[in-house]
C-alpha cells in the first residue's frame, strides 16, 4: 500500500466515523498535493472541526512550516478549530492542537509520547455550545 492510499484510507475513516455520529462531512480533493486547505472538514450544528491527517506509524508527525502557516491562517479565516488528526496503528486517533506543536529548523512536529499525553482521543472530542472544542474528561 502506497503512503497516499494509507493516508487517503485513514481520511475516509475518520470522515466515516464523524459522519456516524451525525456530523457533515467533506474531505478536501488534492489536499495532499496543496497547501491551502485542511483534508477534512466535520460541521454539526453551527460549530465544526478542521483536521489535517496524518496515518504514520512512526514517533512523531511533522508539517512543513509553510503548510503549518497556510493551516493556521485557514484556521483564523473560518473560524474552525483545526486539528492535526493522526491515526496510530494498533491505538486508534489523537487530536492536536496547531499551538501545541514543536517548531523546529524546518517543520512543526509532535512526538508520538505528547500526543499520547495529551490524551485528546476520538471519543473525549465533543462540541460544545456548537462551535467550541473541549476535552471532555471521562
Amino acid at each position: 500500500m502506497t503512503r497516499y492510499q494509507k493516508g487517503a484510507r485513514g481520511e475516509r475513516e475518520l470522515l466515516n466515523r464523524f459522519f456516524d455520529l451525525g456530523y457533515s462531512v467533506i474531505r478536501s480533493a488534492g489536499s495532499g498535493v496543496n497547501s491551502v486547505s485542511p483534508d477534512i472538514l466535520v460541521m454539526k450544528g453551527g460549530g465544526g472541526f478542521a483536521f489535517e491527517c496524518k496515518a504514520w506509524d512512526r514517533d512523531s508527525i511533522s508539517i512543513e512550516w509553510d503548510k503549518f502557516e497556510a493551516l493556521r491562517a485557514w484556521e483564523e479565516n473560518s473560524g474552525l478549530p483545526m486539528f492535526m488528526a493522526w491515526r496510530m496503528s494498533n491505538i486508534g486517533w489523537f487530536f492536536i492542537r496547531l499551538d501545541e506543536m514543536h517548531k523546529n529548523e524546518k517543520s512543526y512536529s509532535v512526538t508520538k509520547k505528547t500526543a499520547v499525553r495529551i490524551g485528546r482521543v476520538f471519543e473525549n472530542l465533543k462540541l460544545n455550545k456548537g462551535i467550541e472544542p473541549i476535552l471532555v474528561q471521562t
